[in-house]
């Protein structure tokens, strides 16, 4: 159902080369391999004393339990700092905005708003399958499944909780504007899978087949120190990796975005 959409299969490999972090590219089409060297550099969307947001691209870990060279060494390289703090996480396969303290003390302080909820975070994914319900809240505690993946149950102890609204964006082509209220591992990637429309190319949770999985950390909404933060990113920039679907319908997406569209068919 998905298939016309899906080229070519992209990945990447963290590397270090002479104590530098460098990230090899690859990609398999029709069964061929293509490698090529591409310094890695992060787009930097906002930049405050004490932290920045960075565009984190699909298929890089925040964790160096997968590679090699991990994400805050290679953003602390790129800004020529000796350590930058890491906040919150996205997945690997989760492209979108991350937040990077600065310091020890900036850290601490937006490590806590996090784990207060005091951050509001908006996510934008894509599915192929129609939801049971087209908007509303998923509510369930999570438990691990097999093969690293979670599931969720119907028992609310300690539940993870995101609010939801979708749009029609063609055949067969769902877009979900997602706004999580807790901050469980894979939460978004399960709560799809529980309404009947995984999230396209999340392989894990039943999702079709794509070249990349389409859920990308849109915007962040926070106050610090006085100051009103919101920022947004968008997953088209330069490069093609940021998912063929994502680059063909991404005028349509922005519409529902800024609430051109207010029609949820």
């Amino acid at each position: 159902m998905v298939a016309e959409y899906s080229t070519f299969r992209y990945f990447r490999l963290s590397v270090r080369l002479n104590t530098k972090a460098n990230v090899i590219d690859c990609a398999i089409l029709s069964g061929i391999i293509f490698l090529w060297y591409s310094p890695m550099t992060f787009q930097i969307v906002f930049q405050h004393p004490d932290f920045i947001v960075i565009n984190k691209p699909n298929g890089i870990s925040v964790h160096k339990d997968d590679a090699d060279v991990g994400l805050t060494q290679l953003v602390a390289q790129q800004l020529g700092v000796s350590k930058v703090w890491l906040v919150h996480r996205l997945d690997k396969v989760t492209s979108g905005l991350l937040i990077l303290a600065l310091n020890e003390r900036a850290a601490v302080t937006l490590s806590q708003k996090f784990a207060q909820h005091q951050i509001q975070k908006t996510y934008i994914a894509l599915a192929t399958h129609k939801p049971k319900k087209k908007q509303g809240r998923i509510s369930g505690d999570m438990q691990k499944a097999r093969r690293g993946a979670w599931k969720l149950c119907q028992s609310k102890e300690n539940p993870a909780v995101t609010d939801f609204i979708s749009h029609s964006l063609a055949p067969n082509l769902r877009l979900f504007i997602l706004q999580p209220k807790t901050g469980k591992t894979h939460q978004l990637r399960v709560a799809m899978k529980s309404l009947g429309s995984p999230i396209l190319g999340d392989e894990l949770y039943g999702g079709d087949e794509a070249d990349r999985t389409y859920l990308h950390a849109y915007q962040l909404s926070f106050d610090y120190s006085g100051l009103k933060v919101q920022i947004k990113g968008t997953p088209i920039n330069e490069s093609e990796k940021c998912g063929e679907i994502f680059q063909r319908f991404w005028q349509d997406i922005e519409k529902y975005l800024h609430g051109e569209n207010e029609k949820t068919p």
